[in-house]
């Protein structure tokens, strides 16, 4: 059994606390964090900088912790289907980051495939917890859920991820394997 690493536990916890507390920058307005998504942020990160167990489970987390302390977002359906989303982000960019050569480039392929997986992944289970509450869940409802309403948090991501994940590889925060 590989051995837990004190200084990806730590980093992992730092992420956690950040998605815990970043939502703060847009409650007072709910649109603004329905289109910002500042909970993404340091789930995205923590995929790149600890890796995909780390971010899977941070990804998880953050929207449940941040629904069980705060109320917001509302546990069923919304926080749920976003632990599932905000998991496969944290993992998929662990696994992308991880297999791909590290150049700059790959940084953001790793990011963009991982905004879409995660994505179609908050899609499959809204549908089927929107279905199980009676409600319908369309395409309509994917897409601007899913990309139209979250344009300036896509173009956030794109724009400070890699270039935090650029600015972590080079202070050797981010192990080089």
């Amino acid at each position: 059994m590989k051995r837990i690493s004190t200084k990806k536990l730590l980093q992992a916890s730092l992420m956690l606390a950040l998605g815990m507390i970043l939502p703060f920058l847009t409650a007072q307005i709910q649109d603004l964090g329905n289109k910002f998504l500042p909970m993404h942020l340091p789930v995205l990160l923590t995929g790149f900088i600890c890796g995909w167990p780390y971010g899977l489970v941070v990804g998880f987390i953050v929207p449940i912790f941040r629904s069980i302390i705060f109320g917001m977002p509302p546990m069923y359906p919304i926080a749920l289907a976003m632990a599932f989303e905000l998991a496969a982000y944290g993992a998929a960019t662990g696994v992308f980051y991880k297999l791909l050569p590290k150049k700059t480039i790959f940084i953001y392929i790793s990011l963009i495939a991982s905004m879409i997986f995660g994505r179609v992944i908050w899609g499959s289970v809204s549908m089927l917890l929107y279905g199980l509450n009676g409600s319908a869940f369309t395409w309509k409802i994917f897409i601007s859920g899913a990309f139209l309403n979250a344009i300036p948090g896509i173009i956030i991501q794109i724009v400070i991820i890699p270039l935090l994940v650029i600015v972590i590889k080079h202070s050797s925060i981010i192990d080089n394997e």
